[in-house]
């Protein structure tokens, strides 16, 4: 973190200190954290610690005790702080109460220092087990041992004999250490992490023949260095490991030329697949015929008023002219379908293979950060979320380059644990999984599977392996679901002994006083950690002060510490034989924001912006990847596939990688359209023949650069109009609003004045845009580097040499985790442009789909990735009402964009025409529900008036009537043709349409409107994931009837449907002169809006064999139809006609 007396920046409201740290000659002298960078590269690195202040629940510890090493340090302390408050470290015994033996594991297990005084762990490898320097294996800690070495003269304390290798780095061959990461080097830490590109005179030659600035050649030309998790470049100008004599690793000898690698066959990673022709052509044209003959029936009707009923007229016109105008909207863009596969066997050939520039083989992909978030444990359950950690942790991915963040934005401890104990049940379960390549990596799908589980496995010992995991997953699920007693009989337990202790001290205090006259010690009920201490987060008990769901310090734990770097083989001996398996495990951090009362936490997206920054600080990979809690990776080699568009030719201008969402437990009818197919495989796919799909706010690859809100590399700028090819637009400067405005990454000839480079940013700006830390903002410029594509190929631009990424990144330390605690606190994002350019974008419920629009309008472009196995599985609400909420928050958000600054209408020159009407069309579509509802109304109108929409069903009529339903059926045929889809499917959504939108819809405008208008601020409650009351039913949920005020429209539709028909049939069948056509044309769409509506109202009969409250209803609606068939069946007195006089009571 940058400190706040460097000139040109603000104040921090606390500033990070690390207070002490002990010398050769055992004295302890004050440090800053711009004291440890310029020390870092000392041999006494590893011996600064963290003071934390003394707090009631947190004392000091002994000062003679000695401090684990810097990365053990990390791993087992829980970093706090934030607004107002010092960082502390605390080092935490044990993270959960059962034992955990895994060495990247928080809190795992070792065997303690023999020496006097001090109770630290002994060194260990990357299996933990214990590194003994001595042949009298005298254990012995990383600290005492640096003491013997250097203060006793190599002399072991045990045997009193001289070691025979006193170098530290040899004994601790489990950890790899980076190149520079010890030793005198004139090069410091932060310049080695962090080292930016520097600017040369020659970058005016640096153009390529677009006369664009040329990374490529620049890089060969300065021969630029590059710091952390890359490659340094030799001194003679030339990379990669070849050497004179055959190549010895250290890259001295025989460079590789820029042509060496250039002049090769290009063999791309990925290819589109277009619709066949006899298929798209047809469908083209038939959207051009119904486009005219929608015209020509408007037309017709406009011109061809019903004079009996103009009102009826009026109202029909009115709403076909909107239905005519969302279809178009819709059907636009889908003129341009296409579906795209992927090469994995390219992928891991050019990074994965060993090669002239990549000797070793080791994996030269870019690093990728995946992010799960998760905010209530009730209504997200953590049994949940782990099985999403450990889909993550066993996904097919380097795993140096893999890392995990778990956003918990409750600050619960009962996520916390939940958490440790699947890091713990990892150690287990991926080794398992690579072994066997188990797909899914789910445990709980796994297991959960009805297929055969042994098809395809051929090793001998997999029935015994899996018999033994299935049993620990059981225990795993026991101690998961246990979590809450356990954590409140704890609480408890620590409680009532921290009361005895206040009565005593008060009773020792108070010796004269008589018993009877004291008052009562009250003590808050705190939540207690398994180490003993206090949760710093959200306590079980509410409102308790600086410890409430809003009101709680920023928490990081680092839950699996960074892996070394080379695979770590297990032994056979054990609970499996994992003789040459990769037992590693991926980074996986624990991270809860600071909250506080008088911020505005921004939901979601502030929760996603604050992983943003920790993982940019920590880890910053090049990618990243969103998950929900509830959606995990189903697909092991999905992020190849995505990674395969990102480093393809062109890949550097794709700002995201959009997959499918694919979901589990819903009914075998799909009642509700909850697969929502022909979303996600009709108009996603249509989207990515433009400029690429929107966001849908999970399973989405993102490029880390692009949500910094910087511009492609290059782009194109569209006209926005239809008549720019008759009429070409002069090139002018644009001005744009603010929230439009991109930084762009490379200086350009042609930079407009709103936009802003990289290298031309002032430093008095930086806080502005991304805050006040140095680390975050050093990060910027390594994170597009390493997210470019190789450069192996004349044909690719902005590219990056290979084996750039072959490099072992640093270790983490703890001046880096505190820096994380001050990006994610609730201050840091004041006065900057997090949430309005930079990262998920505020202000809107579907934050999703506004920041996928802003990335579109600055010339990014996305890719839809669908993988032959589904690349990754969620839940949906399968129960009607929480189904509905669940679209009324979608719809709300689409009003909001509507009425924001991020309209299409407003859109820039850079967004394709069709793509900003896919994106007017995310807007406009809940307004359609006002004419739905209208629309809906007007058979039933039309049977109680006696009239129609038309003065006479004529020829001409049914004549459009007909071209118009046969043109929606045909095109409805091709597109599940093209797309995959069902026609039951598209059936569901047709129904489920109408459903959404003569409720949720019609609900989303109004509370729109009262935003807009009144100011009212929209509150959404997380949809429950929990099941049904019938455990013994998967689908339980299904039949439950909870009643929403949602319901009542549709339920008004139906009511009045249902009477209108009954009084149609009397009144033309009792009539003097029978007017058969009306009757027809008004139970026609009567019987169109009940067909759709027919999953609605099976909804509301809940479960066959029970008598909900609804049936009465029903029976009531029975009742009031009998009656007035009764009343046209039996005239009143005194009239003589059978049923001429009737009129409608």
């Amino acid at each position: 973190m940058s400190d706040a007396s460097e000139p040109g920046r603000p104040s921090l409201p606390n500033r990070v200190t690390f207070v002490t740290r002990r010398t050769n000659s055992g004295r302890y002298r004050n440090y800053s954290r711009d004291d440890l960078d310029s020390e870092l590269s000392s041999v006494d690195y590893a011996n600064y610690l963290v003071h934390t202040p003394p707090t009631p629940d947190n004392q000091l510890m002994d000062p003679s005790i000695s401090q684990k090493v810097e990365e053990q340090y990390v791993s087992n302390s829980m970093f706090t702080g934030g607004f107002n408050s010092a960082t502390k470290a605390h080092l935490m015994d044990k993270v959960i109460d059962t034992e955990t033996s895994h060495p990247q594991m928080a809190g795992a297990k070792g065997s303690s220092c023999a020496i006097p005084g001090c109770d630290a762990k002994v060194m260990s490898d990357g299996r933990g087990q214990d590194l003994l320097p001595c042949e009298c294996d005298f254990k012995i800690c990383r600290d005492c041992f640096v003491d013997a070495v250097k203060t006793n003269r190599g002399i072991c304390p045990g045997c009193k004999e001289q070691y025979k290798n006193t170098d530290l780095t040899d004994q601790d061959d489990g950890q790899q250490r980076p190149e520079g990461g010890g030793g005198s080097s004139s090069v410091s830490k932060m310049e080695r992490r962090l080292s930016l590109m520097k600017s040369t005179s020659k970058s005016v030659f640096m153009r390529s023949q677009t006369g664009d600035f040329d990374q490529n050649k620049w890089l060969f030309a300065t021969n630029g260095t590059y710091g952390y998790g890359n490659a340094f470049w030799t001194k003679d100008g030339n990379f990669g490991s070849s050497s004179k004599d055959g190549g010895d690793g250290d890259g001295n000898g025989v460079g590789v030329e820029m042509q060496d690698f250039l002049n090769k066959p290009w063999r791309p990673l990925t290819r589109k697949l277009k619709i066949p022709a006899a298929i798209i052509s047809p469908y083209r044209l038939l959207i051009f015929i119904r486009v005219v003959v929608l015209a020509l029936f408007l037309t017709w009707r406009i011109k061809h008023q019903n004079q009996d009923a103009i009102w009826l007229w009026g109202m029909s016109v009115v709403c076909e002219l909107w239905f005519a105008f969302s279809w178009l909207l819709d059907q636009l863009p889908k003129l341009c379908p296409i579906n795209r596969a992927t090469d994995l066997q390219v992928l891991k050939e050019k990074f994965e293979t060993p090669s002239h520039d990549n000797p070793t083989g080791k994996s030269d992909l870019p690093g990728l950060d995946v992010f799960v978030s998760t905010a209530d444990p009730e209504k997200e359950p953590p049994l949940v979320t782990a099985n999403t950690i450990l889909s993550i942790l066993a996904a097919e991915y380097p795993v140096e380059k893999l890392s995990c963040y778990v956003s918990d934005d409750g600050g619960a401890l009962l996520t916390f644990e939940a958490m440790a104990e699947a890091a713990s049940f990892a150690n287990i379960w991926v080794p398992f999984c690579r072994k066997h390549m188990i797909e899914p990596r789910n445990p709980e799908s796994y297991f959960s599977l009805k297929r055969d589980p042994y098809r395809n496995k051929v090793k001998s010992d997999f029935v015994k392996d899996r018999r033994k995991v299935k049993r620990e997953y059981d225990e795993f699920k026991v101690r998961i679901n246990g979590l809450p007693d356990s954590i409140r009989r704890r609480s408890d337990a620590y409680h009532a002994r921290e009361e005895i202790k206040a009565m005593k001290t008060q009773r020792q205090k108070s010796q004269n006083i008589d018993e009877e006259l004291l008052k009562p010690v009250k003590i808050p009920k705190a939540t207690w950690m398994a180490d003993g201490t206090h949760w710093p987060g959200t306590w079980l008990t509410p409102g308790t002060d600086d410890h409430s769901k809003g009101d709680h310090a920023g928490i990081i734990q680092v839950m699996l510490k960074p892996p070394s770097d080379e695979p770590l083989h297990g032994v056979s001996e054990g609970f499996l034989d994992l003789t040459d398996v990769d037992i590693r495990l991926p980074l996986l951090v624990y991270v809860s924001r600071e909250k506080r009362p008088g911020y505005d936490h921004n939901k979601k997206a502030g929760a996603m912006n604050a992983l943003v920054r920790a993982s940019a600080v920590m880890s910053n990979g090049a990618f990243i990847l969103n998950l929900d809690c509830d959606h995990y990776i189903y697909n092991s080699e999905a992020m190849r596939e995505g990674m395969c568009f990102m480093m393809d030719r062109g890949g550097d201008r794709l700002c995201y990688v959009q997959f499918p969402q694919r979901f589990e437990g819903i009914d075998p009818s799909d009642r509700y359209a909850n697969h929502n197919t022909v979303f996600f495989d009709v108009n996603m796919r249509a989207l990515d023949g433009l400029m690429g799909p929107v966001y849908v706010g999970t399973g989405c690859l993102f490029r880390r650069i692009a949500l910094y809100g910087f511009s492609p590399p290059r782009f194109k700028e569209h006209s926005s109009s239809w008549f720019s090819c008759c009429f070409p637009r002069r090139k002018k400067k644009s001005h744009l609003p603010e929230e439009n405005q991109a930084l762009r990454m490379e200086e350009d000839d042609d930079d407009d004045d709103d936009e802003m480079s990289l290298k031309k940013m002032d430093l008095y700006l930086i806080p502005k845009k991304f805050g006040n830390s140095t680390l975050l903002m050093k990060s910027v410029p390594i994170a597009e580097l390493q997210g470019r594509p190789l450069m192996d190929h004349t044909s690719i631009q902005n590219g990056r040499p290979p084996g750039l990424l072959t490099r072992p990144r640093m270790l983490l330390d703890a001046s880096t985790v505190a820096e994380a605690i001050a990006v994610i606190s609730c201050w840091y994002e004041d006065k900057t442009e997090w949430g309005t350019r930079i990262g998920w974008i505020y202000g809107s419920v579907t934050e999703d789909v506004v920041t996928g629009y802003r990335m579109h309008n600055r010339g990014w472009k996305s890719v839809y990735c669908v993988t032959k196995r589904d690349a990754f599985r969620g839940t949906a609400p399968i129960n009607l009402t929480d189904r509905l909420h669940q679209v009324l928050r979608w719809a709300t958000g689409s009003v909001e964009i509507f009425f924001s600054r991020n309209n299409a209408l407003l859109a820039s020159p850079k967004m394709k025409f069709l793509q900003r009407i896919a994106y007017l069309n995310v807007g406009i579509y809940p307004f359609t529900s006002i004419f739905l509802i209208v629309y809906c109304f007007l058979p039933a109108l039309s049977l109680f008036s006696g009239q129609f929409i038309v003065q006479t069903l004529n020829v001409t009529f049914l004549i459009y009537l007909l071209t118009i339903s046969i043109t929606l059926c045909l095109l409805a045929l091709l597109e599940i043709k093209w797309s995959g889809i069902s026609l039951e499917e598209w059936w569901r959504n047709e129904q489920f349409w109408l459903i959404g939108g003569t409720s949720a819809h019609l609900a989303a405008v109004l509370q729109g409107l009262l935003k807009v208008v009144a100011g009212v601020e929209i509150s959404f409650t997380l949809t429950s994931k929990s099941g049904g009351d019938d455990v013994d039913d998967e689908f339980a949920d299904l039949y439950m009837v909870k009643w929403t005020s949602l319901m009542i429209p549709p339920i008004t539709i139906m009511m009045v449907n249902l009477i209108a028909i009954a009084v149609g049939f009397s009144r033309t069948i009792y009539a003097v002169i029978p007017q058969w056509s009306k009757l027809i044309g008004g139970v026609f769409f009567s019987f169109w809006v009940l067909a759709h509506l027919y999953p609605f109202a099976k909804g509301l009969m809940g479960r066959r064999g029970r008598t909900p409250t609804i049936v009465y209803v029903w029976s009531g609606l029975v009742a009031i139809t009998i009656s007035l068939l009764w009343v046209a069946v039996n005239p009143p007195a005194g009239t003589t006609d059978i049923g001429g006089s009737f009129s409608f009571p």
